[in-house]
């Protein structure tokens, strides 16, 4: 049987910051949220949990702004836990104006244990405590108020358990000698939750048939996929509600150079030319424009079979160096990266080899791998 834990409910800046004076002292604390996001862009925030052992605070966010005492308390003080902590950290810069720092991702730990990279919450409990939790308030309105009791001691289990399975995940990190790349990754892990939005002008990357699109078309697609970065942002909606990546993708294939051709492709609906048809043809026209010489290159095909051959030479020395340490091989290397390496290599280009401890595990290998491939 789960723990029942001791809650207490917040919803005063004065609670909150007694709370905060109360766990000072802490060396660390696991963070939650639960947030809403369905038609929004920016996650809504609706609750934050935290606990250092004992009881577990609920601060309601719909009531009380953050303190500078619980900003403090995130950005300077304990070891912050949380588990698959992306979302989170998209909740406490938007309501608190801060990252938790320093930080530590649960999930991302138990990646580098050898377990499933991606494994719940619940499974990670289970795994390490043999505590069983509850998923009947997965799905719950975390907005509405008052909360049930059985939805206050579903969120606080999100944080009770947490001290117990860092203690034990730490532990077998020193064994194994992997703390300092889980703090590694944990360090860029909010290094790039303080870089939003720079990463607008990479979006494009994404897309799995980029290979199909001429220079122009790419760059077409990247200044598309830049705009609706940052006007989903600015209007706060979802990215599929303001216009999806296949409608850019089609508009960066078609070119098109005035309404009435931009209105022939498909999906593209009456009202997107109404509301944005001058903004996306003008991106469009930006692109057409240029000179060939400030076109990206043309991408590489993937079904191609030199692309192929060299992606499984990579492939093989990730999934051998994967084996010998017990991981998952895209805790080491994304497909993503790999196919992008494959792509320099074939380009003649500066390779974008793995940094840190990827780096040192993986880049001998990679390098002698494409050192071996025939020309």
């Amino acid at each position: 049987m789960p723990l029942t834990p001791e809650i207490r409910w917040i919803d005063t800046p004065e609670a909150l910051d007694a709370a905060c004076a109360e766990v000072a002292g802490a060396e660390v604390i696991a963070l939650d949220t639960e947030f809403f996001r369905e038609n929004t862009f920016h996650p809504v925030p609706a609750l934050i949990q935290f606990s250092t052992g004992g009881p577990a605070w609920l601060v309601d966010p719909q009531a009380v702004a953050c303190t500078d005492a619980f900003r403090r308390l995130l950005a300077e003080g304990p070891l912050k836990l949380v588990h698959a902590a992306s979302e989170d950290l998209e909740v406490f810069a938007g309501w608190a104006g801060v990252t938790p720092s320093p930080l530590v991702d649960t999930q991302l730990a138990q990646g580098l244990l050898g377990e499933t990279p991606s494994m719940g919450y619940q499974k990670l409990v289970e795994h390490w405590t043999g505590h069983t939790l509850p998923k009947d308030e997965t799905r719950s309105d975390w907005l509405k108020r008052p909360l049930s009791e059985t939805q206050q001691a579903y969120a606080a289990l999100d944080v009770i358990y947490l001290i117990e399975v860092w203690q034990q995940q730490c532990q077998s990190l020193q064994l194994h000698g992997r703390l300092a790349w889980l703090e590694a990754d944990c360090a860029e892990l909010v290094a790039q939750a303080g870089r939003n939005g720079e990463s607008d002008a990479q979006w494009y990357l994404r897309h799995r048939q980029l290979w199909r699109l001429t220079p122009r078309q790419i760059e077409a697609y990247r200044r598309l996929t830049t705009w609706r970065e940052g006007e989903t942002r600015a209007r706060n909606l979802p990215r599929g509600w303001l216009v999806h990546d296949r409608v850019l993708y089609a508009i960066a294939e078609a070119l098109p150079e005035n309404r009435f051709e931009l209105a022939r492709i498909e999906d593209v609906k009456p009202s997107l030319i109404k509301r944005d048809g001058d903004s996306l043809l003008a991106l469009v026209a930006e692109a057409r424009h240029l000179d060939d010489a400030e076109l990206p290159p043309a991408l590489p095909s993937p079904m191609a079979p030199e692309f192929k051959r060299v992606l499984k030479a990579l492939k093989k020395v990730v999934n051998d160096e994967a084996e010998a340490q017990g991981l998952a091989p895209e805790v080491l290397l994304r497909r993503r990266d790999l196919e992008a390496l494959v792509t320099a290599y074939l380009e003649d280009e500066h390779l974008p080899l793995p940094s840190g401890w990827r780096g040192e595990q993986l880049n001998a290998g990679l390098v002698k791998a494409l050192e071996e491939q025939p020309r």
